[in-house]
C-alpha cells in the first residue's frame, strides 16, 4: 500500500509518501510544499492545490493520511491553516484517494507507543522506522513521514475488518 502523509499548513505543507507492507515501511519521498509569505493567500492555495495534485499524480498513492487541525492560540492561523488543509483534501478527493485523519496523540501513540512524546522522540523513531540516516528536514517533511507510519499501523485492523466483512457477504 501506498500512503501520502499530509502534515496541513499554508506556508509549509509537509508530505511523506511511503509504501508499506505486512510490517515494513519504505520511504519513497518527503519534503515540503512552500509558499511565499508576501504572496496573495488565493494565490498560495492555488499553488498548494497544483503543487498537491503533482504529488498524487506523480507517486499514485492508495490513500492520504492527514493530521486533523487542533488550535488553541490563534483563530486568524487556524481560518487559514483549514483553508489550505481544504485545498489539499480537494486535491486527494478529485483524484479518489481515500482520506484518513488522525489526531497528532494518535500519531505520537502509533509511531512512538505514548500518545504523549515529545516532537524529537517521533522524529527519531521516523527516522529509525524509516532506516534513514537522519531525521528528514523540514520538520513538516518528518511530521508528515509520521502521519503515514500512522496509517499503515493503524490500517492493519482496517484491513483485517474489511477481508471478514468480504468473505461474510459472498458467503451467504
Amino acid at each position: 500500500m501506498r500512503i501520502l502523509g499530509i502534515d496541513p499548513g499554508y506556508a509549509i505543507v509537509g508530505f511523506g509518501v511511503v509504501d508499506y507492507s505486512g510490517a515494513n515501511f519504505a520511504p519513497l519521498e518527503y519534503g515540503a510544499i512552500l509558499t511565499e509569505a508576501h504572496t496573495d493567500f488565493t494565490q498560495r492555495l492555488k499553488n498548494i492545490s497544483e503543487d498537491m495534485d503533482y504529488i498524487i499524480d506523480k507517486f499514485g498513492p492508495d490513500c492520504m493520511a492527514v493530521e486533523k487541525l487542533f488550535f488553541t492560540n490563534n483563530q486568524k492561523t487556524a481560518i487559514d491553516v483549514a483553508q489550505a488543509r481544504g485545498v489539499t483534501l480537494l486535491s486527494a478527493i478529485k483524484k479518489n484517494v481515500p482520506i484518513f485523519e488522525y489526531t497528532p496523540l494518535q500519531v505520537k501513540q502509533a509511531v512512538v507507543g505514548y500518545g504523549r512524546a515529545e516532537k524529537m522522540q517521533v522524529m527519531d523513531m521516523t527516522r529509525r522506522i524509516l532506516k534513514l540516516e537522519q531525521i528528514p528536514k523540514p520538520d513538516d517533511a518528518a511530521d508528515a513521514l509520521a502521519i503515514a507510519i500512522c496509517h499503515g499501523h493503524c490500517c492493519k485492523g482496517l484491513r483485517q475488518y474489511d477481508n471478514y466483512s468480504k468473505k461474510e457477504r459472498y458467503s451467504r
